[in-house]
């Protein structure tokens, strides 16, 4: 599975961000149940998991503040 790259991220609108950060969320909880009850197969899917919703995060944190920069002039 290939990384996503940020730049797909930034295409995507707040509501498509918003929806991918609370599914990224799920998964990353659904893995970690998988590693404890000894279920997980694919264990590199963490680190896709976290990259991803950092990405997700990084790009709605950018466009809050730029919104609060905008606001504020």
């Amino acid at each position: 599975m290939a990384r996503p790259s940020i730049a797909d991220v930034r295409k995507l609108n707040d509501g498509d961000i918003n929806a991918q950060i609370d599914a990224t969320r799920r998964e990353l909880f659904d893995l970690r149940f998988q590693q404890a009850t000894r279920r997980l197969e694919n264990p590199h899917r963490f680190k896709e998991a976290r990259i991803k919703l950092a990405h997700l995060l990084t790009v709605r944190g950018e466009r809050q503040q730029a919104a609060t920069a905008t606001s504020a002039s």
